[in-house]
């Protein structure tokens, strides 16, 4: 079966199963179960731009042999009216035969969620973590020029600037698909402020980004989880230590626990401890399963692996460079003001390339 056969057969399938799909969405049963309920829906939606593409072809392919049978009439003026359309509707044919090509690719799941990220300063001391700061504004005033919203949960401030940690989410479409490559080691060679020699010293920071995984989505067994308030400690206004505000959380088969102090309320605190537990262990447990397979995520593209060094910042040059698709830029003033369409675009041109060499 020739290649384009084969696309229109797994279009029909998927038309089916999108229909299917959308007649038990309206069933009671699964109404009245919200966990089902959202994985139902969101394997629909999924599907909804290729069944679109899909009928959009199919439209075309209709009027591509109405033209056709014009084109055999005997008068000279239609068969040259029908001839034009025909190559006008044969352009389009090609165009949407290609865009669904791109859309039948495997998708990762987690695209179309929101992201949350972990900085932490690294090595260098001082300087790691005001690199870990600058990286967060770098990531700040991105999502601002691409209109992402961003919600703090989670800060440590190092004395001499920058954070020891800070954890966000970003909101908005496909954030997690923007911001999933930049898990791993951050490298910045610069003059820090506090050296008196001039002299290049070499610190990191280190990013982690995992899917913010919805409570419906969640498969953690609430009996799992130890649910703790104490008083918070350290800088953080009036309420700090008055209260039994400050909330850890830990999923006791794996050990992963997060503390959330932050918060105005221990009920704020225990909401960000929650969102915070399930995308960590969606997180561990994703890395387990591809480890029991022998098989790792975005191998040439990038681990995730929080040790891996993925890029280097070089002030002095001016000269991004990641490591993992060989891509320099000397725009290392534009890039760390938020303009990071150009790295991120060539991450995910990557992504896409191995998918279509069956490499991913």
């Amino acid at each position: 079966m020739e290649a384009y056969e084969v696309m229109i057969e797994r279009c029909k399938s998927l038309k089916l199963r999108y229909h299917d799909l959308e007649q038990e969405l309206m069933s009671p049963a699964l109404l009245a179960n919200q966990r089902e309920y959202a994985k139902v829906a969101k394997e629909q939606a999924t599907l909804r731009q290729i069944v679109e593409a899909y009928e959009d072809l199919e439209g075309l392919n209709h009027h591509m042999r109405e033209a056709s049978e014009m084109m055999k009439e005997e008068d000279v003026e239609i068969k040259a009216m029908a001839q034009t359309e025909f190559e006008e509707l044969t352009t389009k044919q090609e165009a949407l035969i290609a865009h669904l090509h791109l859309l039948l690719i495997p998708k990762d799941p987690n695209d179309d969620h929101n992201a949350i990220v972990e900085i932490r300063g690294a090595a260098g001391g001082d300087e790691g973590n005001i690199f870990a700061g600058d990286l967060y504004r770098m990531y700040v005033r991105y999502c601002e020029v691409n209109g992402y919203k961003v919600e703090t949960l989670e800060a440590s401030e190092a004395e001499m600037g920058g954070y020891t940690l800070i954890s966000f989410l970003v909101k908005g479409n496909e954030a997690y698909k923007h911001f999933k490559f930049e898990s791993g080691a951050h490298r910045v060679q610069r003059v820090p402020k506090t050296e008196t020699q001039g002299r290049i010293h070499t610190s990191t920071a280190t990013v982690l980004v995992m899917p913010d995984i919805e409570e419906a989505e969640s498969d953690i067994n609430p009996a799992d989880l130890t649910i703790e308030t104490h008083r918070s400690s350290g800088a953080g206004g009036q309420h700090v230590n008055k209260t039994d505000s400050a909330v850890r959380i830990t999923h006791v088969p794996t050990g992963i626990n997060v503390n959330c102090q932050d918060g105005r309320s221990q009920h704020d605190n225990k909401a960000t401890a929650m969102r915070l537990i399930r995308a960590r262990v969606f997180e561990y447990m994703e890395e387990k399963a591809l480890a029991e397979k022998g098989k790792l995520r975005m191998e040439k593209v990038g681990t995730g692996d929080r040790s891996e060094k993925i890029r280097t910042y070089n002030y002095p040059q001016n000269r991004v460079t990641d490591h993992r698709i060989g891509l320099t830029l000397q725009q290392l003033d534009r890039i760390v003001e938020g303009k990071l369409d150009d790295v991120i675009n060539a991450l995910l041109d990557e992504e896409q390339r191995q998918k279509l060499a069956g490499n991913a």
